[in-house]
């Protein structure tokens, strides 16, 4: 049964544009996650009274960065040009919650090239030793603590209904930033899965602390990229590819509980949603939730942008969490979903894998035509369901 919708909204879709809050409440929605916390991005505005472009060039957190909770972090968020001080996310929160709308705070952790850049050692690093510096390794402490303290001050900066946390584990070889060319390559899912493999000096130790020789995974690593091995158990052994597995889910289970914690002790009724995967080898925005969620989260959500590719994904991730936790689609509306019936067949589908919240994407990057399609999704959707219009 569905039981929420949300939509999701950058912090400058609310700057300067009083018609933004008015028409998120127009939809029907339940909820809107604000980013609170956002990497670098070129994002189109096309309803945005003053403008069409907004140009975020680097990673930013829009609520205060306060020095009194940052100092003597090696790691601190960078403030925008455009809101030296952090006030943009308060201000979509009270114009959304003006229109009787709840707000989730959308924070995005591991995902973040300006500080990756500055720290080098902290970030992902393949078996190539090429580094990925949008990607900071949750397996270092200094990242733990920037991940913990990030998420403790977007709680404190305003009355939060929830938060969603996104890249909530190791980012991988996948990311979607300066003109990509890595497609060339046509690696397949294996080896994509392989060059997502880290071998940091935080990686490297737990791998030693496991048992585990690093040197010879990252050699077996570098030939499995470079062959056509079918799955990682058969480039790496099938005992050696569970050992890192274990240790890979580790990591982000690792953080995910920190900051699952962290929330409930804050604000013990904040509602908690992960985006997630259920396969051990994710990376990325939806970072692996295996061996389990564990306690204390309210919703994972699923990546339906392949809308086809939806329903499995659901059903995989409503067989890994408890009874009583939400399972959210969450489906980018600029494409794939027609007025007619393959609409409606697909929402039934997901539906029937087990999602009770729609997760849509994206208030401020979508133009009137997306607009009138994330209003008939939620009404097919509840339709489908069998629940009341509010």
């Amino acid at each position: 049964m569905l039981t929420r919708s949300v939509g999701y909204a950058y912090p400058w879709d609310y700057a300067g544009d009083p018609a933004a809050a008015p028409r998120a409440a127009g939809l029907g929605l339940d909820a809107v996650a604000v980013a609170a916390s956002y990497h670098a991005t070129r994002a189109a505005t096309p309803l945005h009274p003053q403008h069409r472009i907004h140009d975020a060039d680097h990673a930013a957190c829009y609520v205060p960065v306060r020095e009194q909770a940052w100092r003597g972090h090696r790691l601190v968020p960078a403030v925008a040009p455009w809101d030296p001080d952090g006030d943009s996310f308060a201000s979509a929160h009270g114009q959304l919650v003006a229109q009787g709308l709840e707000v989730e705070a959308w924070i995005v952790l591991t995902h973040n090239s300006a500080l990756g850049r500055a720290h080098t050692d902290l970030v992902v690093r393949n078996a190539f030793g090429d580094r990925y510096p949008y990607g900071l390794c949750p397996a270092a402490p200094d990242v733990q603590e920037y991940c913990l303290t990030l998420v403790e001050e977007v709680l404190k900066s305003a009355p939060m209904d929830g938060v969603v946390l996104e890249a909530c584990g190791p980012m991988g070889i996948d990311h979607g930033g300066k003109h990509e060319k890595t497609e060339f390559a046509e690696w397949d899912e294996v080896r994509r899965t392989l060059l997502s493999l880290c071998f940091c000096r935080a990686c490297q130790g737990r791998y030693a602390a496991a048992g585990v020789d690093g040197d010879r995974l990252a050699q077996l690593v570098r030939a499995g990229v470079d062959t056509e091995s079918a799955t990682v158990e058969d480039c790496l052994g099938r005992r050696l590819a569970e050992q890192v597995a274990t240790i890979r889910t580790g990591i982000a289970r690792q953080l995910r509980e920190l900051l699952v914690a962290s929330c409930r002790s804050l604000t013990p009724s904040v509602r908690i949603t992960l985006h997630g995967s259920s396969d051990p080898w994710a990376t990325g925005s939806f970072a692996t939730l295996q061996p389990g969620v564990g306690e204390g989260v309210d919703g994972v959500v699923a990546s339906c942008w392949d809308a086809p590719a939806g329903s499995g994904r659901i059903k995989d991730l409503r067989a890994l969490v408890e009874p009583g936790t939400d399972v959210g689609a969450y489906l980018r509306l600029d494409r794939g979903w027609p007025a007619d019936e393959t609409t409606d067949r697909r929402l039934q589908d997901y539906l029937t894998a087990g999602m009770s919240e729609l997760h849509l994407y994206h208030l401020g990057l979508l133009g009137h035509q997306g607009i009138a399609t994330m209003r008939r999704v939620i009404d097919t959707t509840r339709e489908l369901a069998g629940q009341a219009r509010p």
